[in-house]
């Protein structure tokens, strides 16, 4: 098939692209780029005022199936990835059955491929039902196509057993992606340790939960030599654990969320919203400054969602019985250019380094470039485009999203995974 998208604004800091151009895409690759291409044959679509980016990815979604197919699945999950300019997503293992084994999989795999809306790249479990006991199958895994390992829910709690995983996953060439919590220390703890925890009579969680286990792998990483990628990093200190690890030449990495980017602790009142309820928790104003430098400074690679679907009668409870988690495939991007890029924080240029870019460095993927012979996979933006976030218009099945009332400004509009529409005008294709 040959598509032609005309008038295109196109953004690539790969190769120095940002200028107004035509694209020809045929059998799902980027066949030219110019000014007043021909087109003898095939579709065409005019894109005059919208910005072309590559494809973004998000490397922390959790699509829930198998197992919890009443949050969220792969049809579904895919559907939402895409309505937010995503064209491909690390699903995380933490499923009923875990993914800790190739049959698993490959059960994701076939799923993606028969319902999917975007590229789903399955991540293994780094122990076998994330017990943090047994090691779980890498190596079957890599076989079959997991493209990184985390115990994401919990995190690896004892320190041999994460060098294990390391040793493991390092010959492979496969990153191990940390969620960092000393569960003996964070214990029941709801929201940040600190005077908004004792304001509302909520028991804390220190900011050195995370801490400790963001500096214990990256001195793993130092002794294995297996790349570790930090996720949903979320004070300050931790975030200069990092910084320090990368100019020492570890190989680490890490990832921010949008929540913690623009919500803190001051966002949970007397209200009690669920919806805020989220693990790591929202942290201080200072930590979200800080976070927002590490964009700028480059010790922050990506951004990702950590998309955490829950049923209505779930967060419908009182806030210590509430699981941890809140939605944002959908509303990240319009949160990123109203918040950073409207405002010249961050340029274009580095919103797709960090949203599309670095995550397919991150998991070892082919990358995508606006140029020809690279894969078709394409984000289509209108950055004038102004939308309230409202419930309604959630293509997830679960509406958990700390955002909601929102008012945002630039948002995808068109989705192209290997030269095919999944989304047009907003609208996904079926």
């Amino acid at each position: 098939m040959a598509l032609m998208l005309r008038n295109a604004h196109v953004i690539d800091p790969q190769v120095g692209l940002n200028q107004v151009c035509d694209i020809l895409i045929r059998d799902g690759r980027i066949v030219e780029l110019g000014k007043d291409l021909v087109l003898p044959k095939g579709i065409e679509r005019d894109l005059k005022g919208k910005i072309v980016v590559p494809g973004l990815v998000d490397v922390h979604v959790h699509l829930r199936e198998p197992g919890y197919e009443y949050k969220e699945d792969i049809a579904s999950g895919t559907r939402a990835a895409a309505h937010g300019g995503f064209t491909g997503v690390c699903a995380m293992p933490n499923t009923q059955p875990t993914t800790d084994n190739a049959t698993v999989v490959e059960y994701v795999q076939a799923q993606a491929a028969k319902v999917g809306k975007c590229r789903v790249y399955p991540s293994g479990a780094c122990t076998v039902g994330l017990k943090g006991e047994t090691l779980a199958e890498i190596g079957d895994m890599v076989a079959h196509g997991a493209v990184a390992f985390t115990d994401d829910g919990r995190g690896v709690q004892d320190s041999g057993m994460m060098r294990r995983v390391m040793d493991y996953a390092r010959p492979f060439g496969k990153v191990v992606m940390s969620h960092c919590q000393d569960e003996a220390l964070v214990g029941k703890g709801q929201i940040n340790e600190g005077a908004v925890s004792t304001k509302l009579g909520l028991q804390g969680w220190p900011a050195a939960g995370e801490e400790l286990q963001i500096q214990r792998d990256i001195e793993l990483s130092r002794l294995t030599g297996c790349p570790i990628h930090i996720q949903h990093i979320s004070s300050a200190r931790g975030l200069e654990m990092v910084r320090r690890g990368k100019a020492d030449g570890i190989q680490v990495t890490c990832e921010v969320t949008p929540h913690h980017l623009f919500l803190d602790e001051t966002n949970i009142g007397p209200e009690y919203n669920a919806n805020l309820k989220v693990n790591p928790p929202l942290r201080t104003a200072e930590d979200r400054a800080a976070l927002v430098q590490g964009l700028l400074d480059g010790t922050i690679d990506c951004i990702v969602t950590d998309h955490a679907p829950h049923a209505a009668h779930e967060k419908d409870r009182e806030f210590e019985q509430a699981p941890f988690g809140m939605t944002g495939i959908e509303t990240v991007l319009g949160a990123m250019l109203t918040n950073l890029v409207r405002p010249g924080v961050i340029s274009w240029e580095r919103l797709v380094e960090l949203m599309a870019v670095n995550p397919r460095a991150i998991l070892r993927l082919e990358p995508v470039k606006l140029e020809p012979g690279s894969v078709a996979d394409l984000t289509v933006i209108d950055p004038d485009l102004e939308w309230d976030v409202l419930e309604q218009d959630f293509l997830s099945k679960s509406k958990n999203c700390g955002f909601t009332g929102a008012h945002f400004v630039g948002k995808a509009t068109h989705v192209y995974v290997g030269g095919y529409a999944t989304m047009e005008e907003g609208e996904i294709v079926e």
